[in-house]
């Protein structure tokens, strides 16, 4: 895959120097979801485990909101006529999107404004960074259609962000969480205005992208892996971790900067 000519066919993607920005592209409906982007998304992030040129990944909003979740038409319709067999493989696609997120060494930054809901919220849930605007809107509502709040790892991941009971009530309520609620949660790293959101992600993703992009991959997979580990074995995975990043170039570069008084200048190797 060349980020430089990547053309997908069901949302919109940009790279400039090492960071690659994706949006969904239906502003009309505030950016639904269907079947053939939830399957190019978690393609793309697939593939993205092996695109060392991409240092971070920005999935943002389009037309003032990021996304409205499944598509009513196109996925809710359809689902009420599949078989048990045939939802499982839908419900299996969905979650294999939030590994895909989760597995690319990529730091992945969400910045959200407006409706993000169902499917759309599922995204910045899953993402390793969150901007969003005091216009963010935030809503797990699977129970309000009937579902089970545990859709795409929500019940695993949203308690880590913001804590069980908090998770808890949104997930049982399917209720809004407004963007002062989700800064003050955890749920956002930082608000900002409507009109500066993506300057900020922007921001982050250039700091972020200047850094040791071999190892900033390496934290994103203890982050990931030390949630199943007890505290001996994740102190023996950073070891071993920390031990193969001394081993990189960025490291010897961050020495002879710091002996040089110089700001160190990454290459990811």
């Amino acid at each position: 895959m060349n980020p430089e000519t990547y053309k997908p066919e069901h949302f919109c993607w940009s790279y400039e120097e090492g960071i690659a920005t994706i949006t969904l592209n239906r502003p009309d409906r505030k950016n639904p979801l269907t079947f053939e982007s939830y399957a190019e998304l978690r393609d793309l992030f697939r593939a993205l485990c092996y695109v060392k040129d991409v240092k971070i990944v920005i999935f943002g909003p389009n037309g003032g909101n990021f996304s409205s979740g499944g598509d009513v038409h196109d996925i809710i319709g359809p689902l009420i006529k599949m078989n048990m067999t045939e939802l499982l493989d839908f419900t299996r696609m969905t979650g294999d999107l939030v590994k895909a997120i989760r597995a690319c060494p990529q730091p992945v930054i969400a910045a959200v404004d407006g409706i993000s809901v169902g499917a759309g919220a599922i995204i910045p849930m899953a993402s390793d960074l969150r901007i969003g605007t005091p216009d963010s809107k935030t809503a797990f509502l699977f129970n309000k259609v009937g579902l089970a709040g545990c859709d795409m790892g929500a019940c695993a991941i949203l308690p880590r962000i913001i804590g069980q009971g908090r998770a808890a009530e949104l997930l049982f309520l399917g209720r809004t969480m407004s963007g002062e609620e989700g800064e003050r949660w955890g749920y956002f790293n930082q608000l900002t205005d409507p009109d500066e959101l993506m300057d900020a992600a922007m921001k982050m993703a250039r700091k972020i992208a200047s850094g040791p992009t071999f190892a900033n991959g390496i934290t994103k997979n203890q982050l990931n892996h030390e949630w199943n580990m007890g505290l001996d074995t994740a102190i023996e995975a950073e070891a071993q971790a920390q031990a193969i990043c001394m081993q990189t170039k960025d490291f010897e570069r961050a020495y002879h900067a710091f002996v040089n008084k110089e700001k160190p200048v990454f290459e990811g190797d």
